[in-house]
């Protein structure tokens, strides 16, 4: 369970840093999300920020704690922790995106930050627990 605690809170980190300082402008723009709007805060009907990161954390430990299970089951080699990582960000998380901005006709740009982030959180998420053996 520690792995799970945190290789989540990693994963939320690189989010943090992924959508901040990295691809945050970025996003935003391609989100139509302005500054305006973050300082005003939520609209009726909006979750606040800090629900949302709750949520966000919560569903993030959902795919690392079934990564953790796989682990546990499988007791594989390092190399195959990172690949079954990688490939959860890269084969499950990614397409699951994909399918939902293609009917929301979402720009590519947009796929491709937010896919990147997947695929290298989840890397990450593999590395913790290759750490914690």
């Amino acid at each position: 369970m520690l792995a799970v605690v945190l290789g989540t809170v990693v994963f939320f980190v690189i989010g943090a840093i992924w959508y901040g300082p990295l691809f945050g402008k970025q996003w935003r723009k391609l989100t139509g999300i302005t500054d305006d709007m973050v300082q005003a805060g939520p609209r009726p009907g909006q979750k606040p920020v800090w629900l949302i990161m709750l949520l966000a954390f919560l569903l993030e430990m959902v795919v690392v704690l079934m990564l953790g299970h796989n682990i546990a089951r499988a007791n594989p080699a390092p190399h195959v922790i990172m690949m079954m990582a990688v490939g959860f960000g890269a084969v499950i998380m990614t397409p699951a995106l994909g399918i939902n901005y293609l009917f929301q006709m979402r720009p590519g740009k947009l796929f491709a930050i937010d896919a990147a982030h997947f695929i290298v959180g989840m890397a990450a998420v593999g590395g913790v627990f290759i750490a914690l053996g």
